[in-house]
């Protein structure tokens, strides 16, 4: 296997960090959905083109989602035309080359007697949804067939509703498949490598950054490094680098972010069974929420709450989020008698919008946006769905000042083809060798061909395997230990307890993989543990 088609193999960071003192045509600062875009489309042009995460890939905004590929249908209400029918557009596009990993979701939109809104303007919706999608997929049902297609539903009420479709994906999988096959382009993604500082030319033009190793036990510590362009792609931090740019404290510069909380608690599908989405309005301010199957549990959510004071990189629900989503939670699904402690885990993420003082945080707009000050190129706002077209936008503004003024192929796939057979998956179901696919890309045949005997197995009844744990250990740049069970494999979010429960297993798996002696292991797991009961779960 080569260096190439093993872009995270054994000593990559030393390689790595050997590698940036040279100038680069792009630097994109930020690990989310919206820098690996830009990275991809960068490295299929043939640029120069360099990722710094401060902390893990994914580990902001785009590991903290509803999971949802979805064109935004709540947006029609606010008349957001635009950014629904690119999302839809952009949907259909990541189901066809995504499979295994973007994948179809029927949705029941649900009628109460006491909801606000009247059915017909659901309905009405969905028929502008379906014709921006090209693509007619909602039917309308009864109070019967509604509470036939979801037997858990509360019945006391019930009017009908609306079937409709949109998709899913593991975010923070997403992320990790779109930087790997940018680095097998040709580009350098580095995790836990933060910029502390921005370089600027006389008359205040960024040129370049400073970058500090954040990873325990590296020899690296900083590095100046010069590039043609830079691009803030941070999301919900976009304005603290553009503090660091000045733009700020220029005459007119203003924070232009509004960070907005979203929380959800996760279920165990045995106490939620669902084979739908379900949404519907909540009791109490008739904003929607929703349930969703996915990956064997059930996430529901969402808030969405302005984040107040500074901003760190795990966020934790608050009591009041978490009575909300109960509430909802229990006024649909009463016939399940869910309590407090039947939440299995939940997890908080921030959007970056922009702010126009709406002073609902749900009225603000979801498109994105680029800003560009002194060379220093910000792209934040909008949504998962739509990355590749921020990604093009963001890199045809720039486009004057990269060298030779690429051309970038709005044809191209968003996601490389996956071809040939997987080995040793014989008693894989075929749903399940998707999977894999979809998660891993190429890299999924040498994912099998390595897994030890038993390990192409769930873990602990989860939808994750063994074999995949190894992987991760292995190839795919793990730090720390909550990189590797809370975006890596997802443990965290799919075993009760968020996997503290198997970890004597996990680290007869990935101990030595990751090359840690036990003085490392311990000082991880506690980390781990602290970090999950904190961020992770709903205090009872």
């Amino acid at each position: 296997m080569t260096e190439k088609n093993h872009p995270w193999a054994k000593g990559w960071r030393n390689q790595a960090w050997s590698d940036l003192n040279q100038p680069w045509d792009l630097i994109i600062i930020g690990g989310g959905i919206t820098g690996a875009g830009i990275l991809r489309e960068a490295a299929r042009a043939g640029l120069k083109a360099l990722l710094l995460e401060a902390n893990d890939f994914a580990s902001g905004t785009s590991s903290r989602s509803s999971k949802l590929v979805h064109g935004g249908f709540r947006y029609l209400k606010n008349l957001q035309i635009r950014v629904t029918l690119q999302s839809v557009r952009e949907r259909e596009r990541l189901i066809h080359e995504g499979r295994g990993l973007v994948n179809p979701l029927s949705f029941l939109l649900v009628n109460y007697r006491s909801d606000t809104i009247p059915a017909w303007v659901f309905g009405s919706g969905l028929v502008v949804y379906d014709l921006l999608a090209l693509k007619w997929g909602h039917r309308r049902y009864d109070q019967i067939d509604m509470h036939d297609l979801c037997p858990p539903l509360r019945e006391d009420g019930l009017l009908g509703g609306f079937r409709y479709f949109d998709a899913q994906t593991d975010d923070s999988r997403l992320v990790l498949r779109v930087i790997r096959e940018a680095v097998l382009d040709g580009a350098l993604a580095l995790n836990y490598a933060r910029v502390t500082d921005l370089l600027k030319t006389s008359n205040g033009k960024v040129c370049g950054v400073v970058v500090e190793n954040q990873s325990p036990g590296d020899s690296f510590t900083t590095q100046e490094i010069q590039s043609a362009v830079v691009i803030n792609a941070t999301g919900a931090w976009a304005d603290e680098l553009r503090d660091r740019q000045g733009s700020l404290s220029n005459p007119g510069g203003r924070a232009r972010l509004r960070k907005l909380r979203g929380s959800h608690l996760i279920f165990s599908s045995k106490r939620l069974p669902l084979t739908r989405s379900v949404s519907f309005l909540h009791p109490q301010d008739h904003r929607p929420v929703f349930a969703i199957p996915w990956e064997g549990v059930t996430i529901f959510g969402t808030t969405d709450v302005d984040h107040p004071g500074q901003l760190e990189p795990d966020v934790t629900i608050s009591e009041a989020e978490a009575a909300y989503l109960l509430q909802a939670a229990q006024f649909a699904f009463s016939r399940q008698e869910l309590t407090r402690a039947d939440v299995q885990g939940a997890y908080s993420g921030v959007r970056p919008v922009v702010d126009t003082g709406k002073t609902d945080p749900s009225k603000e707009s979801r498109e994105h946006i680029l800003w560009d000050e002194n060379n220093l190129l910000t792209v934040t706002g909008g949504k998962l769905t739509t990355f590749r077209l921020m990604a093009h936008d963001a890199l045809e503004r720039v486009r004057s000042r990269l060298p030779g003024k690429p051309v970038f192929d709005k044809q191209a796939r968003v996601l490389d083809s996956v071809l040939g057979e997987l080995p040793n998956v014989e008693n894989l179901h075929p749903a399940q060798r998707l999977r894999l696919c979809g998660r891993y890309g190429s890299a999924a045949a040498e994912l099998t061909a390595n897994a030890q005997p038993g390990e192409l197995t769930s873990i602990d009844g989860s939808s994750a395997l063994w074999a995949e744990l190894r992987w991760a250990a292995r190839s795919e740049a793990v730090v720390h230990l909550d990189d590797l069970l809370l975006r890596r494999v997802r443990l965290g979010l799919l075993l009760a307890r968020g996997g503290l429960d198997q970890i004597h297993l996990i680290r007869a798996i990935a101990q030595d993989e990751l090359g840690w002696d036990d003085q490392r292991w311990d000082t991880e797991a506690t980390a781990y543990a602290r970090l999950w009961n904190k961020c992770y779960h709903l205090q009872q």
